[in-house]
């Protein structure tokens, strides 16, 4: 692709891309030389960073396909990075075919591939906004076409939301969303967090700040109050490999680095 393509795109290959370099993480492909460079400099800091993205999308599946065999049947997935193995649709569909999955995300590159990768499911697109603004999603025409909000929706949110500071709202953000939904609806959402961590979670937070995409990591109280009005389910908010795990576990779990709940509405 030229420089005047990427410009076309809105890809900036001068700063690493959190979309980019989490696809890194988890062994994509849908990468750059900036994005790596970035994501190797994490893992020197941070050295179980690439198992933290593994376990983070680990549960991202044994979420989605909770919800499926509680009998939701549309997902909107918030953030939904670049399309890999195993992504949301490809979970519930193997339980419904009939699930709708719309995919969000502002990354031009994951926007681009998505689209690919969905070419031919009816079932399953992809949404080209900014998940800050609701309504730029909530009242696409994608979004308005595949998704029936008077019926169950689960809303994935999986490490998002410690891209949100305080300052952003992010409580009210989720409440946005929350307010459409159906009763009988889910929210899953995972996040950083100091919790159990050393001081290399420390190191990479200010490797994230330099990047242009800081992180706000925050406690399981915190993430509680994030959720307010919805029930949150057993277990509660726990390291993302303890979340109803399919396996007993091999590791500790806060080497995950990351928290995660699942709610409903």
């Amino acid at each position: 692709m030229s420089e005047d393509e990427h410009a076309k795109r809105g890809i900036d290959l001068e700063r690493p891309n959190a979309a980019r370099v989490y696809d890194y993480m988890i062994g994509g492909e849908l990468n750059y030389a900036v994005d790596r460079m970035f994501a190797d400099q994490i893992q020197h800091v941070l050295p179980n960073a690439r198992h933290m993205a593994l376990t983070n999308r680990a549960w991202l599946r044994r979420a989605a396909r909770f919800a499926a065999e509680q009998g939701v049947r549309q997902f909107l997935d918030i953030g939904s990075g670049m399309p890999t193995v195993g992504h949301v649709h490809e979970v519930v569909q193997a339980i419904d075919p009939a699930s709708r999955v719309v995919y969000v995300d502002n990354e031009p590159i994951a926007v681009a591939h998505s689209e690919i990768v969905l070419e031919g499911n009816d079932n399953a697109a992809m949404v080209q906004a900014d998940a800050e603004y609701p309504d730029e999603v909530l009242e696409h025409p994608t979004t308005e076409a595949m998704l029936d909000f008077s019926e169950p929706v689960m809303v994935i949110m999986a490490a998002f939301v410690h891209f949100i500071p305080d300052e952003r709202d992010p409580a009210g953000l989720i409440a946005t969303y929350r307010d459409v939904l159906a009763p009988g609806s889910y929210l899953a959402l995972s996040s950083g967090t100091w919790e159990g961590q050393g001081e290399e979670s420390q190191r990479s937070v200010a490797l994230y700040e330099k990047s242009g995409t800081p992180l706000t990591l925050r406690s399981p109280d915190e993430l509680r109050a994030l959720v307010k009005g919805f029930e949150i389910l057993p277990p509660g908010v726990v390291f993302t490999p303890e979340w109803r795990p399919d396996a007993p576990l091999e590791d500790p779990p806060e080497q995950s680095g990351g928290l995660a709940l699942v709610a409903r509405r």
